[in-house]
């Protein structure tokens, strides 16, 4: 598989393999309660049940495994990190861990809890990244993208596999946007065994990058991307997921940070799972009734993690009463 180009099913395969016994195969759960409420019959695909609770584990522990040097570093906003980190710890390797200054103080402790070094710099992505791949040459450590990596992405495509394998009809698919990493994956395996079903993505109104990529037809930076929803809030796509979503995903649903507040609640209340904002962002593409129809009759939802913090949650939790 070439640096610079999209893996194909065979690698997400390979990568499936590779990944075996560190991943798991997360539940794809009905939940009546949620069809109910949304309208479309609604399964969701549990990644927040993953052992760091999200689903970045996945690309991390494909890419790292493969990597020779003794040294790893990425910069992150939380999730990334926390997968680097504890993947760093199971292949033996070192690892360092450009956060923001404004991290999330629970997923900084999950970082800091596999071993790795943080260095707190900057509050953008593109900030943080510089300084990673600055440290990563001064220090002959190998720089670990969290989407613009074709390894990254074949580690993705496995939670696409698995919604393959564990549910044979459904209509669509929709995903939480970041850089693109899952939704590039997941589509890719999705589209390949099933070419009917479509596949969305879901993105903050403050980071809506893939949306204005479509519509652009090429890769649009938004300006100071801001979101409840940390894990949604890279300034950009890649080259390599801007090249997937275009050609295997369908259009992405834009939401308010009041829909992704309600949508948290809404997965506590009604389905009993906790999730992230971030997570709980394909439930408020249903919440916000935009264009829904071109769903189909049964969704699956990704809820691609768990870790929220304690303040906001109970800044959810107080708000929903």
């Amino acid at each position: 598989m070439s640096r610079d180009s999209l893996p194909g099913l065979k690698d997400i395969v390979e990568a499936a393999r590779r990944i075996e016994g560190v991943a798991v195969r997360t539940p794809l759960v009905e939940s009546p309660a949620l069809s109910r409420i949304l309208g479309p019959k609604i399964y969701l695909k549990l990644e927040c049940f993953q052992p760091i609770r999200v689903f970045k584990i996945r690309g991390a522990y494909n890419k790292i495994s493969r990597i020779k040097s003794k040294k790893v570093i990425a910069a992150s906003s939380g999730n990334h990190g926390i997968a680097v980190s504890y993947c760093s710890r199971l292949l033996g390797k070192g690892c360092t861990i450009v956060v923001p200054e404004s991290v999330v103080q629970e997923k900084l402790s999950a970082i800091q809890e596999f071993g790795a070094e943080v260095v707190k710099f900057g509050r953008s992505s593109v900030e943080r990244e510089m300084k990673a791949r600055e440290m990563a040459r001064k220090e002959d450590a190998s720089f670990v993208h969290p989407f613009e990596d074709p390894e990254v992405i074949a580690g993705q495509g496995t939670c696409g596999l698995e919604i393959l394998e564990q549910l044979k009809e459904f209509d669509s698919v929709i995903v939480p946007v970041g850089g693109g990493g899952l939704i590039s994956g997941v589509a890719i395996a999705v589209k390949a065994e099933k070419p009917s079903a479509k596949v969305f993505g879901v993105e903050p109104s403050g980071a809506a990058k893939l949306h204005a990529a479509l519509e652009a037809r090429r890769i649009v930076t938004v300006e100071d991307p801001k979101s409840i929803a940390d894990g949604l809030i890279p300034s950009s796509l890649g080259q390599l997921t801007f090249e997937a979503c275009s050609r295997y995903v369908e259009g992405s649903f834009v939401v308010s940070e009041e829909q992704l507040i309600t949508s948290v609640g809404l997965m506590l209340r009604e389905a009993h799972v906790l999730s992230e904002p971030s997570g709980a962002a394909p439930v408020a593409a249903l919440v916000a009734k935009k264009e829904i129809g071109r769903l189909g009759e049964c969704v699956v939802l990704v809820v691609s993690g768990g870790n929220v913090s304690l303040k906001l949650l109970n800044r959810i939790l107080s708000s929903d009463r």
